[in-house]
């Protein structure tokens, strides 16, 4: 299967583990060169990645040619990553906008700072974050750790881009219109922004894909939105989908944006006759839930085929009424109550179902009746059925809820993931983290009926009565053994972080990387008039950029409900304001390790599979220019 998709996906399908001859054949660079800076970078590269490297981390986890590693390697990785992270905390755990106030710079070696900090924007994009950077042209000579820590740190992050050693695959779906995918039909670009566009073509192509292989027909979006890939699935590709969504304003939206479709296929189908989307799946279910991390699959599943169907037959479309259909809705509206009915967090259901009256069209039931008034076969009293499962950048705990469940339940038989917000992730350290949604109080249900297929969970409470698998990271046993493993808050907000804008930010010399030295000596003056005010909130200033620090910080300290006599004196202001090229290489500093902690958090995930017999593929399917968080988790199960 994998193979295949490879092939598909115009992926290298020579994906193992290198060694040395392949790592000398990739990493080396000419022997001589004219730069004496650049001879001695390949003299240090060279000893370090052939002679320390082998000491202190595994030579093959060096070069990350491939994404799909043994699990001895897998293993090696992960260990290679928490000893390496573990060492540079102080800079991954440090927040930007305490620049000053923790004197964040006496942190660095007296040898980083003193050939860092001259250094220009576009130099520190080349020279420190970029790899892709061949010629690098060294103003003075690093030091051996500098250089170490640089290479340490892209060699153990996987390659964000697919091709051979990470070559750049660009995106010419956008060449022509930079708002309107090329490669994409016009019915599903309406509303969707060109990131997504790009998005839901790949990935609902592999989720297709997937669904041949594993001969399912039925595919469960978890996190769906607007259901622009649920869309794009169920009429593009002919599968039958089910749409999950906590926000019950954006399934309104996606039912909306359901109808708007069907009557444009209609439109072209009466004018031009039947074409391939004539074939498309039944219409999406749209479902406003949300999924606990902590319930059982039994219960999630009982959920769904349990809800009653509420959904009444749709009649057939007459598209040219629509918009007086739409306002005489809306009249109705003014003039009756709401529907009344129980709060949605008040279900006692793992996958909390709302409870008013849902459009036509659609139903609260997942896996319950099609919109013809019928059965659609997924799962409804069928409990053979396979599913499988997809998320497209599903937030914070929702994707290693989604893994579990693939793991456990003898009816998921595939799932492919594309995880986003790690720092909305629990662990152990901080199961709270801010921005967390919270699962409302339920009263137990009765135990479900004992399936034969049922797979045992893995984890049992330990001593403190905490399940190690409730949280987000770590998920495997491996990774949650590994002394230094854990991750801060900081460090996976870190890891969320748009590298490629970055970059282009640094080598424009962007006025908008002012504002990390703004809000640090905002902080300052926020801290020496307020101690107890620490890394406090404030709310986004618009084009901040472009205003004077005066200015700025009166809009700030507005914010707060401070004064804005509270700014320092001038002199001591202007001096902290002339340290902006300083803040900029700490932060870029802090951004070096962000690929490395994604990796980690990824490498978990796919250690876990290993551990439950799944093997599993990590692909950089997006462009990362695109789409930041690109890596996409794809498993099947081997017995489908």
């Amino acid at each position: 299967m994998f193979k295949t998709l490879d092939i598909i996906l115009d992926l290298p399908t020579n994906w193992s583990t290198p060694n040395h001859s392949t790592m000398r054949r990739h990493t080396t660079s000419p022997i001589i060169s004219r730069n004496p800076c650049r001879n001695r970078e390949i003299m240090i590269n060279n000893y370090f990645l052939f002679r320390v490297a082998p000491v202190l981390f595994s030579a093959s986890c060096l070069l990350p040619v491939s994404l799909v590693l043994f699990y001895k390697d897998q293993r090696d990785l992960a260990r290679n990553l928490t000893t390496f992270l573990s060492q540079y905390k102080y800079i991954s755990d440090s927040y930007i906008i305490e620049f000053f106030t923790e004197d964040l710079w006496e942190r660095l070696p007296a040898q980083w700072r003193e050939v860092l900090c001259g250094l220009s924007f576009p130099q520190i994009a080349d020279l420190l974050l970029d790899t892709k950077c061949q010629e690098k042209r060294y103003p003075s000579a690093w030091p051996l750790s500098l250089l170490a820590f640089r290479a340490t740190a892209h060699a153990l992050s996987f390659p964000r881009r697919a091709g051979q050693g990470g070559a750049v695959d660009p995106v010419e779906e956008f060449l022509k219109n930079h708002s309107q995918s090329s490669m994409l039909s016009h019915i599903f670009r309406k509303h969707v922004k060109p990131k997504k566009q790009h998005e839901i073509r790949k990935l609902g192509s592999l989720v297709k894909q997937l669904c041949d292989q594993t001969n399912c027909e039925a595919v469960v979006d978890v996190g769906s939105g607007q259901g622009h890939l649920t869309r794009f699935l169920s009429f593009g590709l002919g599968l039958s989908v089910t749409a999950i969504e906590a926000d019950q304003r954006l399934v309104t939206m996606a039912t909306k944006f359901d109808e708007e479709l069907r009557c444009t296929l209609e439109k072209e189908k009466t004018r031009d006759g039947p074409s391939d989307l004539s074939k498309s799946g039944p219409s999406p279910h749209h479902v406003v839930g949300w999924v606990n991390p902590k319930a059982s699959w039994e219960l999630f599943l009982r959920q769904l085929r349990e809800a009653e169907c509420t959904a009444a037959a749709p009649s057939p479309l007459d598209c040219s009424s629509r918009k007086r259909r739409r306002n005489s809705a809306e009249l109705d509206q003014t003039q009756a109550p709401l529907a009344t009915g129980p709060e949605p967090s008040a279900l006692s259901i793992p996958f909390s179902v709302s409870a008013t009256t849902p459009p036509p069209h659609w139903s609260t039931n997942s896996f319950g009746c099609s919109p013809h008034g019928r059965h659609s076969g997924e799962l409804a009293g069928q409990s053979d059925k396979s599913l499988v499962l997809t998320g497209l950048h599903a937030c914070g705990d929702l994707s290693a809820t989604l893994l579990r469940h693939f793991v456990e339940c003898p009816h998921v038989r595939g799932i492919t993931s594309v995880a986003c917000c790690y720092m909305k992730i629990t662990t152990r350290e901080y199961p709270s983290p801010p921005g967390l949604v919270v699962a409302p109080p339920a009263p137990a249900l009765a135990p479900a009926p004992q399936d034969p297929l049922h797979r045992p969970r893995l984890f049992a409470d330990d001593s403190d009565g905490c399940c190690p698998g409730a949280f987000g990271y770590p998920m495997s046993s491996w990774v949650r053994g590994l002394p230094g493993h854990g991750l801060s808050y900081k460090a996976r907000e870190g890891a969320c972080h748009a590298m490629e804008d970055y970059l282009e930010r640094l080598r424009e010399g962007s006025l908008l990387l002012r504002t990390h030295c703004y809000r640090a000596t905002l902080e300052t003056v926020i801290r020496e008039a307020r101690p107890e005010m620490r890394r406090v909130g404030v709310q986004t200033i618009k084009k901040a950029h472009l205003l004077p620090f005066t200015e700025y910080a009166r809009l700030g300290l507005a914010r707060l409900g401070l004064p804005p006599s509270l700014l320092l004196e001038p002199g001591r202001l202007e001096a902290m304001l002339k340290q902006e090229a300083r803040v900029v290489v700490y932060f870029s500093l802090a951004l070096l390790l962000a690929p490395a902690v994604e990796t980690l958090v990824l490498l978990d995930r796919i250690i876990y599979l290993q551990e439950n017999g799944v093997k599993s593929k990590l692909l950089p399917l997006f462009d990362p220019e695109l789409s930041p968080r690109n890596f996409v988790l794809v498993a099947m199960k081997t017995d489908c």
